[in-house]
Parts: structure tokens; C-alpha cells; sequence
């Protein structure tokens, strides 16, 4: 499971010009379904997603989680960062999860977020998304878990 995140003043996510997911300050995750990814990267990105610390203490240092802030938390499914793009000029997909075992695990991930913390908004799966991003910083991490 791959996930592109960013450190967010404000982010949304429209689909055919209505907005679906919006938050204020805190992260929007850009997440990709790999083949192999269950129960355990889903539960692992999730503790990252809200532990990896990206939002400043009081001396300005990137010292606090998203969970220690209480922002809010966008999920965008994005095949897309799962791509193969080592040669050619055009990326493979292979690498990425069919879109039923994507569904599944995204749906998970969603699931466990709002379990776990309050302000999870999300997109729309297989749509056609304008992703809205108020970047803060900037402050953008790929995260990977195997």
C-alpha cells in the first residue's frame, strides 16, 4: 500500500462538480492498492497516517502526528501511484491492485480511519475526481507499507 500525503490547509474533492469529501487543516492521503495488501497494511498505514509526524509543535519542529493535532483526514483512492514507471514512457499498471481487490481494501482503510479518528472524509472510488489541495508548507511524504 502506497500513500501520498500531504500537509493540508484545506483540501476537497469534487465529482461531477459536487464536492464529496472536504476537510479544513490536516492531511490529504492519496492511497494506492497494491496486489498483495490486506488486513495488516491496512492497519499499519493507518498508524502511520495518523502518527507520522508532519505538523509542527510549539518550536516549529515537524514534532506532532495527525491524531495529536485532531485535523482532518482525506482519503483519495489513486491507483495511479502504484504504477510501474521504470522504463518506457507510458506506466504500467500492473502493479497495481484490480479494481475489486482495491475497492475492498480502501473500503477497509476508510473503515478503520473513522473507527480510529474523528474528521475522515474520503472520495469517490473509480470516479473521475478534481482533487482541491491548499498545500501547507509544502509538506508532502510518500509512505509505503509491505
Amino acid at each position: 500500500m502506497i500513500a501520498l500525503i500531504q500537509r493540508a490547509e484545506s483540501a476537497r474533492v469534487d465529482v461531477d462538480g459536487l464536492t464529496v469529501g472536504a476537510i479544513g487543516a490536516g492531511l490529504l492521503a492519496l492511497v494506492a492498492i497494491e496486489p498483495d495488501d490486506g488486513e495488516a497494511q491496512c492497519a499499519r498505514m493507518l498508524e502511520r497516517l495518523l502518527g507520522y509526524r508532519v505538523f509542527s509543535d510549539d518550536q516549529g519542529r515537524m514534532n506532532l502526528g495527525l491524531a495529536e493535532t485532531g485535523g482532518g483526514l482525506l482519503l483519495v483512492s489513486q491507483f495511479t501511484l502504484a504504477a510501474d514507471t521504470r522504463k518506457g514512457m507510458r506506466p504500467s499498471f500492473t502493479t497495481a491492485a484490480p479494481p475489486e481487490h482495491g475497492r475492498r481494501w480502501f473500503d477497509r482503510l476508510v473503515e478503520l480511519a473513522r473507527a480510529a479518528h474523528p474528521g475522515v472524509e474520503i472520495g469517490q472510488f473509480g470516479a473521475h475526481m478534481k482533487v482541491h489541495l491548499v498545500n501547507d508548507g509544502p509538506v508532502t511524504f510518500c509512505l509505503e507499507v509491505r
